[in-house]
């Protein structure tokens, strides 16, 4: 097990974007600006002992996506597609004013939608960790299964409401197989009271899962990827169930400036199994430029 730090996360922010309000935090500082994004049905408390790590030196900004594990809904119209979240995020950095962001991600799998649709100004940087890619959206077993409750009448609803029976949580069909050790049943249960509490939560949600583009159009934006000149890391899980480890050593070959480095004893979230080790990569590649 990894030494992690109890540091205090830092008070939360809010911008309002065209789709709705989007909470985060941010460390503040001089230091260069990374920006880390979670997956579906998270928080930026993902991040939290990556976070603790980096931000002595780097001013860390830590948006809540509208995946599900947001507390305040979306616009009724909002488009929370794939791309249209990948939109938001750019949308993101120009309402705060980020340059030159090393963008970290996990589990969600947006940068070829962002690099495809022109998106990538801001990002000077890029750290893909464990996340879908290419064609594996939504990811795994458990993303199958997700996308079979979105399509379902009330299937969100009792598809979480399940999650509150402790041992469901570590089924392979649910988040058995996302990481090697339990995320700690307080910070799940942050990710999912929104979705427990809220049907304007759950049909924000719902929109992103069913909005899933075909697979012509989502290998079409892995191919873009080939375009993202700057320099890059590929962090994977060596064990991974749910995100395949050869996407990770295809990505890495992918992008022109691309170089990888696997992660042993992880699954998916790499943040919870390994913050140290990963905390440690993104510190190396950062130094290096």
């Amino acid at each position: 097990m990894t030494e992690r730090s109890h540091a205090a996360p830092p008070p939360a922010s809010e911008v309002q974007l065209s789709a709705g309000p989007v909470a985060y935090q941010d460390t503040g500082g001089d230091g260069p600006v990374v920006v880390l994004l979670h997956g579906v049905a998270m928080d930026g408390s993902l991040w939290r002992h990556v976070v603790a790590d980096l931000r002595p030196d780097y001013r860390c900004v830590v948006p809540t996506l509208p995946l599900g594990g947001h507390r305040r809904p979306m616009k009724p119209d909002a488009d929370l597609s794939i791309l249209g979240v990948a939109r938001l995020v750019a949308e993101f950095l120009d309402a705060l004013d980020l340059t030159d962001v090393t963008l970290v991600m996990n589990d969600w799998g947006g940068a070829q939608a962002l690099v495809a649709d022109g998106r990538d100004q801001r990002i000077g940087k890029l750290v893909i960790t464990s996340c879908e890619a290419f064609d594996n959206f939504p990811p795994g077993l458990p993303g199958s299964n997700l996308y079979a409750s979105a399509k379902m009448p009330g299937g969100l609803n009792v598809a979480f409401n399940l999650l509150k029976l402790k041992p469901m949580r570590r089924l392979p069909m649910t988040w058995g197989r996302m990481s090697k050790r339990p995320v700690p049943h307080e910070v799940m249960d942050a990710w999912f009271r929104s979705l427990w509490t809220s049907a304007a939560i759950r049909r924000d949600l719902r929109r992103y899962v069913l909005g899933v583009p075909p697979r012509t159009e989502l290998l079409r934006w892995a191919e873009k990827l080939r375009d993202f000149d700057r320099p890059a890391l590929v962090v994977w899980a060596a064990e991974d169930k749910v995100m395949p480890p050869e996407h990770g050593r295809r990505l890495a070959e992918m992008l022109p400036k691309g170089e990888l480095i696997e992660i042993a004893d992880s699954y998916t979230l790499i943040p919870e199994d390994q913050p140290q080790q990963l905390a440690s990569a993104i510190r190396a590649f950062l130094r290096k430029f």
